[in-house]
């Protein structure tokens, strides 16, 4: 068997690749590199020239010749890595008739347990939306900000202790109005230095958060196993690095406690399974991150089947519009785009887990047109500004 095309296939807010052989089989991958789309396509176009003519089953020969062949990475690549290595192991489980994980090793569950978004720019928003999530049956809820999710239009400024304090209030009552049968995936969207970070955590304490997320930027290493090792709760982080030795210099430095592996940004299944044996070899969790489409679901179930120390799922609403987006934006209206419209089928969500399919490969295709039926749409350059105009993360 050999590769014979590799075409890109931009929809909406997101970039698929579709990998096809000279047996008629075909797999498909995304990249997660959301801000930069385009810049990933180039990418991919690049290694087009590479493995047009290879055996697709040779996948670890393939990522290693494409993770090594140049001197750079970045998210742009392994965007563009991510999209292929998903695709190709979505030919090997067509080919061999079986789903991908059990070319992993096969399932160590049947079901995946997630969390559901919710989000709210007013604290009622906040609840409503926590409270609808409960009421649909899921036992995490997580996206969940102490700060809110206000418009990156409107500019930001509180006293200290009115950010912590109100962060902190709007917690408690969430956890009070859904009760212990739910747990509280914190999200802080690098709102803090590491100080607040510290001071927050101790006030949360009391709500059994189950992870508390990117309290830091995650450039610096250091700082945030200084805060790991300050706080009483886990810390989950890692959704916007790269590469297996990533993980390992913040393992080592004891600065998290579950790993947030982006299935495609940080190599698709052949660099999450390194990730996932670093996690396993410490005693610690992988919590997939995923803002993406159906496709990097579909992906997500099929890792999180095979590995042993999977912990929970990020499960985007595919009744609603892309997640990425929808957290990023203002408002305008209901939309008339759902996730879900450009995928054949989407996997059974039942009671909070959803259900391991069994078709070979992913389980999942994009439908027929689905690039002309839902045209990709450029993502802006829009970030927060605080009221002396300098710039904040959200």
């Amino acid at each position: 068997m050999k590769i014979t095309d590799i075409k890109l296939i931009p929809v909406n807010k997101f970039l698929f690749v579709k990998v096809y052989t000279d047996e008629g089989i075909t797999g498909i991958g995304e990249s997660g590199d959301w801000g930069f789309l385009e810049s990933s396509g180039e990418v991919i176009k690049s290694f087009r020239e590479y493995l047009i003519g290879q055996d697709p089953l040779r996948i670890e020969h393939h990522w290693q010749y494409m993770y090594r062949c140049f001197h750079f990475r970045g998210a742009a690549v392994m965007g563009a890595l991510s999209a292929i290595d998903i695709a190709l192991y979505d030919i090997a489980g067509k080919y061999y008739g079986v789903p991908v994980y059990q070319l992993l090793g096969g399932k160590v569950r049947d079901k995946v347990r997630v969390y559901s978004h919710v989000s709210g720019g007013s604290f009622e928003e906040l609840m409503e939306s926590c409270l609808a999530e409960k009421e649909k049956g899921f036992t995490a809820i997580g996206h969940l900000s102490p700060f809110l999710d206000e418009p990156r239009s409107t500019r930001y400024f509180e006293t200290y202790a009115r950010k912590m304090s109100n962060g902190v209030e709007r917690l408690s009552r969430i956890r009070e109005a859904v009760g212990l049968d739910v747990d509280l995936c914190i999200e802080n969207h690098r709102r803090l230095n590491p100080a607040e970070a510290i001071a927050l955590a101790s006030q949360l304490e009391p709500l059994f958060p189950m992870f508390y997320e990117d309290p830091l930027i995650p450039d610096n290493f250091d700082s945030m196993a200084w805060v790991a090792q300050k706080i009483r709760i886990p810390l989950a982080t890692g959704e916007r690095i790269h590469t297996p030795q990533e993980y390992q210099m913040l393992v080592k430095r004891q600065a998290l406690d579950y790993l947030r592996v982006s299935i495609c940004v940080c190599g698709g299944f052949t660099g999450a399974k390194k990730i996932a044996a670093i996690a396993e070899a410490n005693h610690l969790g992988i919590i997939p991150h995923n803002p993406l489409s159906p496709v990097a679901t579909a992906a997500c179930i099929q890792l999180d089947a095979a590995v042993p120390c999977f912990t929970i799922q990020e499960y985007p609403d595919p009744n609603g519009p892309a997640a990425h987006a929808r957290f990023v934006f203002e408002k305008t209206g209901k939309s008339e785009f759902h996730v879900c419209d450009i995928v054949d089928r989407m996997p059974e969500c039942r009671d909070g887990f959803l259900i391991v399919p069994d078709a070979p490969g992913l389980g999942i295709e994009l439908i027929d047109g689905v690039e002309e039926k839902f045209p990709f749409e450029r993502r802006k350059v829009v970030t927060r500004l605080t009221t002396d105009g300098a710039v904040m993360d959200q």
